[in-house]
């Protein structure tokens, strides 16, 4: 038996990927939480053999949460969950240590078999990722975030978040000063001055959760 932990901050979609997945004989989910901070917690307590979490979700979510759970527990298998199909976001997660990604757009039957792929030792990209991957093209530079670091782009996510520079400190558990650098080599590289500059890029390139989150 696959178990399973879902961590998303929507109900409604906890509740439809547990079903889903439970259609399965193979598959049984044995959990669902709201934040990546939970699905650490869980993830300690129960040991699952997949967890799938959300990119979008508030706090600590998509590249922080995926980075700890793959230090705390290497042979748990991750697959990310996302709206996003093409810009950095994809390439981040795989990048950092996700084992699949899967785009909340995709079938049912495809979630179960990336489940199962993933189980099997295998890696998963989602269809509809992979494809533009292969035809739009995946140089570097493909979008200014694309220059990001991994922590860079988590920075970037929680401050389009609205979070503070004390709060980002809080959930990435590093110091405001730490931050600060983060933010400063970020404007750098996006070529902006503000964090108002910041949002306008990222709603140019698609990053302003576009999942409502």
């Amino acid at each position: 038996m696959i178990t399973v932990l879902v961590a998303d901050d929507h109900e409604l979609v906890r509740s439809g990927i547990e079903h889903i997945l439970n259609t399965d004989p193979e598959i049984t989910v044995i959990g669902t939480v709201a934040t990546g901070e939970a699905a650490l917690e869980l993830a300690d307590s129960l040991r699952p053999d997949i967890v799938i979490m959300d990119v979008n979700m508030p706090g600590l979510g998509g590249l922080a949460a995926c980075q700890k759970l793959k230090q705390r527990h290497p042979d748990i298998r991750l697959i990310a969950l996302s709206v996003y199909t093409d810009g950095p976001i994809p390439r981040q997660l795989i990048e950092a240590g996700a084992d699949g990604y899967l785009s909340k757009h995709c079938p049912p039957q495809e979630m179960i078999r990336a489940v199962k792929t993933v189980h099997r030792g295998g890696r998963y990209l989602s269809q509809d990722v992979a494809t533009r991957w292969v035809f739009d093209g995946t140089e570097k530079d493909a979008t200014p975030f694309e220059r990001l670091s991994g922590r860079e782009m988590e920075v970037t996510l929680l401050t389009l978040q609205g979070k503070s520079i004390q709060e980002i400190a809080v959930i990435l558990s590093v110091s405001p000063k730490t931050v600060c650098t983060y933010r400063y080599r970020i404007f750098e590289k996006l070529g902006i001055r503000n964090d108002v500059e910041l949002t306008r890029l990222a709603a140019k390139y698609g990053l302003l959760n576009p999942d409502g989150n």
